[in-house]
This record gives structure tokens, sequence and C-alpha cells, in this order.
């Protein structure tokens, strides 16, 4: 509900049902191949993102179109189902979906000061609160007509929206800095790493596909011992919710484990095919078509795993633990990739043994570990700054839509809100200054 009384007294409140035309989406037959081609934008809930919309990657047919529901340009839709709230503006004509449910302005309201109203915070908390307690958060059409808006004269409302557009303008080029920083830190990351594996932070005179003097081609395989883990049987309550940590493959995402969220008991682990690794043992995913194969983890503890994944047991005295993951981190793409063809859909213990690794000189992996952390702690920081630089993006826009539709913005608040965004803007520019070199 809306506080009335914090309001400019010339404001009206309503519901949206009294003031635009609310329609929910469809689909047409997805049988019909005659109903998609390439006529009009089909939008979906991925294609809503608070932002203005011209195009969708699936689109219909004339034949299609007829079937659907098309919105006039400058109507607003929000996602309704599942993941609330999500708003768009449309452009251009478009049909779109049953997870959206769309409003066409009145004339007494103009589409963009509707579709910034949308995006603010009691918006959607009364979206929220209408949703059914079910497992799948829903609103349907007639409890989203409920949903109350502020309606000033429409010249103030244009005026609101060139507001919050100029101001959103200046956030917007904000945070495609920190994003540009973001991307330079990933391909700096790599980099390090690529310097670390070829020799030149500790051979500054190695050429190009050569390995320094004193280091040798070899393999994990031959460097180190592997394991394949296994899982306990399910059906014997005997063998969990012990104190022996047990590591799934989907606890294995570049980290250290100091604990495991599953425990086995002593009868588990001697009644089943698992070892036990002592701290230091690095552990490799082998399944998962998404992001999971391929990525590493640091035991800090004494632990076994599942069958999902490969036990690297590491000689400190002849390879670092920590080298050994910074090797695998610097890898992971060619890694995850082994195991994506057609026929082989995961890594194994074999593909695991053959990844070929140099063999380095115990006092040069000490120095290269020390020249990587030194390195990648300033990423970490920068990328802490640019995290809360976000974080501070975010929280300033839905102050400028609090402020916009209490009245307060072009008034009474706008060189406040203009000096707090030149501020936020400050700090985003203090990204870019950060020269992250290897000579540094």
């Amino acid at each position: 509900m809306i506080d009335k009384s914090i309001l400019p007294s010339h404001w009206e409140v309503k519901k949206l049902g009294e003031v635009c035309k609310a329609v929910t989406g469809n689909t047409p037959s997805k049988g019909n191949i005659a109903n998609y081609g390439n006529y009009i934008p089909f939008v979906k809930p991925p294609q809503i993102n608070d932002r203005k919309i011209s195009d969708a990657p699936e689109k219909l047919s004339l034949e299609g179109s007829q079937k659907a529901r098309i919105l006039p340009v400058g109507s607003v839709l929000v996602t309704c189902i599942g993941n609330l709230g999500r708003t768009a503006i449309n452009k251009t004509p478009v049909a779109f979906n049953q997870q959206i449910n769309a409003l066409i302005p009145s004339e007494i309201l103009d589409g963009n000061f509707l579709f910034y109203q949308a995006q603010s915070i009691n918006f959607r908390n009364q979206l929220e609160n209408l949703a059914a307690a079910t497992t799948v958060a829903i609103v349907n059409k007639g409890k989203f007509e409920t949903i109350e808006i502020v309606i000033p004269p429409l010249p103030e409302q244009q005026e609101i929206v060139a507001k919050i557009e100029e101001l959103f303008s200046e956030l917007d080029k904000g945070k495609e800095q920190l994003e540009t920083t973001l991307k330079q830190l990933k391909v700096y990351r790599q980099a390090v790493l690529k310097w670390a594996f070829e020799g030149r932070f500790t051979n500054a005179e190695v050429r190009d596909g050569e390995l320094p003097e004193g280091w040798l081609n070899s393999s994990i395989g031959e460097i180190f011992e592997v394991f394949v883990g296994s899982t306990p049987s399910r059906k014997i309550d005997s063998y969990w919710n012990g104190n022996i940590n047990w590591v799934s493959s989907g606890e294995v995402a570049f980290c250290n484990i100091n604990e495991t969220k599953q425990k086995i008991t002593e009868e588990g682990l001697n009644k089943s095919s698992c070892k036990l690794h002592p701290p230091g043992t690095v552990i490799i995913a082998m399944i998962g078509e998404g992001k999971t194969r391929g990525q590493a983890a640091i035991l800090k503890v004494e632990a076994t795993h599942n069958q999902n994944t490969a036990a690297i047991r590491v000689d400190q005295d002849k390879y670092l633990s920590k080298l050994l993951y910074y090797f695998l981190v610097w890898k992971y793409e060619d890694n995850r990739r082994v195991g994506s063809g057609n026929n082989q859909k995961a890594l194994n213990k074999e593909r695991v043994k053959s990844i070929p690794i140099p063999l380095i000189p115990l006092v040069e992996q000490h120095h290269l570990v020390q020249e990587i952390e030194s390195r990648l702690s300033v990423c970490d920081k920068v990328e802490e700054t640019i995290t809360k630089g976000m974080q501070q993006a975010e929280t300033l826009r839905q102050s400028i839509l609090k402020q916009a539709f209490e009245g307060k913005l072009v008034k009474t608040a706008s060189a406040k809100v203009t000096q707090q965004v030149n501020q936020l803007k400050k700090k985003f520019a203090q990204t870019d200054q950060y020269q992250i070199s290897f000579g540094q």
C-alpha cells in the first residue's frame, strides 16, 4: 500500500486496473512450426531485465502472431511467475508469453513513468505480497491489477522521467567502467598464471615455447598419485552422519575446503572403496556439463570424496599444493573441454593423470607461489572495490526511484541526488587508475 500522507497533495493513487489495460501473454502452439518465423519478436522472461526492449531471439510468424497477444509500443511488461518483478518497456510491437503480465497505459499515464515505477521497491513489495504461497511464486492478472501506483499530472510525470533517465545514464556509464575493469581483471589473472608456468617470473630470458633451465615436461600421473573417490551406500544409515569429511563434486569450486556438507562414519569409510586423504591434497571435479568439471580445491582437512572427483595427493617436499592448484586454475578451460566431447562426457582417472604439467625445482615453486599471490591479491582488492561500487550503484538507483515516486526528486532532492551520483562516479573512475602490470 502507498502512504498518501507523504505525497504531494495534487497526486492521485490508483490501482493498475483503474488506469491500465492488463494483459497476460500466451504461447502459440509449439507443435505447429508455422507459428514461428521472423515476423514479430516473441518475448519471454530471460529478455526482461529492467531495460527497454525492441527484439527477442525467438520470433513468431504472421500466422503465429494472429494467435498471440500483441502489445503496442510503450507497454510495460512485468514477470509474474517465478522470478517476480523484472520489467521492460517495448519500443516495437511484441508478443509475449504467459509468464508475463503487461500493462497498456491510458491517456493519463506515461508509459516510461509506469516502467520506472514498476522497478521501485514499493511496487515490487506489493507484487511479492500478492504471490501465492506455493513452490513457484505467481501473481495472476486479477491480483496484478490491484497493485497501487502514484499518478501526478502528465507533464510532471514526463519531467520526473527525464530526471530519472539523466541520473540513471550517469550511473550506467559508471557501471560500464566497472564491468570493463572486471573483464580486464579476468584477463590479467590468466596472464599472471601463464607467465608463472612459462617460467617468466623466475627466468626473465626464457624463450617462447621453451621450458626454463632445470624444468622438465611431465604429467600429473608422473608426479602425483591420483585416486578416484566413491560414495558409501545411501541405503545404509550407519555409513552416514559420522565425523569424516566427505567431499561432493559440487563443493569443488576453486576454493579451500575446511569442512564438508556431509560426513561419513568409520564404517562407511571401511566398507566402501573410499580413501582418506591428508590436508594439502588437491581435488579436481571430473563430472558436470556446466562449470563444475575441471574446477579444483585444496583440502585443508583430512577428507574422502565422491566418484565424480579425483584426489591428487601431493608430496610437499616435491611439489607445492598451492602451485598445483594454481596450475589447474590456469588450465581450467582446457581440462573442462577434455571431458566435453560427444564420446567423453567426463574426465576420468587416466585423463587426469595425462594432464601435462611442468616439474619445477622446489625453490622456484616457492618463488612462483609468492609472485602469483602478490599479484592476485591486487586483483582481489580491485574486485572488492568494484563489488562495493556495484552495490552502491544499486542502492542509489533505488533511492532515486523512491524519491521520484514520493514527489521529491525533481524539486527538493534533485541537487542532493545529483551530488551522490557524481561522488559515486568518482569512485567508479578510480578503478581505471589501477595500473596492474607484471612489473609491479
